[in-house]
């Protein structure tokens, strides 16, 4: 009987929120996530992050614009960690 093949998950390299001079990664993406519970969180993130900047962009409110570039960056680097975790197939 064959094996079933493994499911594809994240590679737990995609870093995001730079901080610091000289400039560190203070967070990664866990490796070992379902890739497709990794694309549910970035659908979740990005429905999250339109609505922060609708209502920011409306009151003019900077906080709320701040909250969306975080949670974008966080969006960012899980759909590159998805990438990365794909082009390691190949």
């Amino acid at each position: 009987m064959a094996d079933e093949p493994k499911p594809l998950t994240t590679a737990g390299l995609a870093t995001f929120l730079d901080v610091g001079n000289p400039s560190l990664n203070l967070l990664r993406v866990q490796p070992g996530i379902p890739i497709d519970v990794a694309y549910e969180q970035v659908s979740v993130l990005l429905g999250y992050i339109k609505h922060l900047v609708r209502e920011g962009d409306m009151d003019d409110d900077h906080k709320l614009l701040g909250a969306a570039d975080y949670l974008s960056v966080l969006a960012k680097a899980l759909m590159d960690d998805i990438e990365l975790a794909k082009n390691r197939l190949h």
